[in-house]
């Protein structure tokens, strides 16, 4: 009697330079018990220099090495039609001044970013005369209404971004990590396209 099995391929993983990826890595298995750890440790891809960083592995890859394995088990497939293995090379740690280097750089720039925008939009004006309308006097430097505005300003950007350093403030994901996992998404696509030989023949492969 045939064995089914169903094998719903991983979005992505990461694995380490020179690491053997097994089916259990790349996928999620639900089989007869009889078979179910035998094919966990199917071996996929034996990581090498020349996979660079990005190894794309298509699900016709493991219905083949499957049917190598036992030719009575059939196969359902479901979910996404590849997996995107990431290389992690041993990262270097960064160094303090490289670190305050960058910082600095971050600082300066969204503190000009802030301070052109007010300019443009006569920030400094608009508080002057909302300053002499309430009280009736005339402040070059209306500090009531500055100061209060720039805790403001700092504390819209802590609720905007959703992040208190590594804290998050609640479960709702900030727009910055939103537009990051769409940006994730699309990039995805691409490496899964292009670097997916099966899924593109050329004329001359024919």
């Amino acid at each position: 009697m045939d064995h089914l099995v169903y094998i719903r391929m991983r979005h992505r993983l990461q694995v380490k330079p020179h690491e053997t990826v097994f089916l259990k890595d790349v996928a999620q298995i639900i089989s007869d018990e009889t078979i179910y750890e035998k094919l966990r440790q199917i071996p996929v891809h034996s990581v090498t220099d020349k996979d660079r960083n990005i190894i794309v592995i298509d699900v016709m890859k493991i219905i083949r090495l499957l049917a190598a394995f036992d030719q009575t088990i059939e196969v359902q497939t479901i979910g996404p039609p590849q997996i995107i293995i990431e290389v992690i090379a041993k990262g270097k740690k960064i160094s303090m001044p490289m670190f305050m280097l960058i910082w600095f750089l971050l600082f300066f720039g969204a503190a000009l970013t802030i301070m052109n925008f007010h300019e443009d939009v006569s920030m400094q004006e608009v508080q002057q005369k909302i300053y002499t309308i309430i009280t009736g006097e005339v402040d070059s430097k209306p500090l009531i209404f500055q100061i209060p505005y720039s805790l403001g300003l700092g504390l819209g950007m802590i609720i905007f971004f959703n992040h208190v350093f590594k804290k998050r403030l609640n479960e709702e994901p900030s727009p910055l990590e939103v537009e990051m996992f769409n940006y994730q998404l699309d990039l995805d696509s691409y490496v899964s396209m292009n670097e997916n030989k099966e899924s593109m023949k050329n004329i001359d492969d024919r």
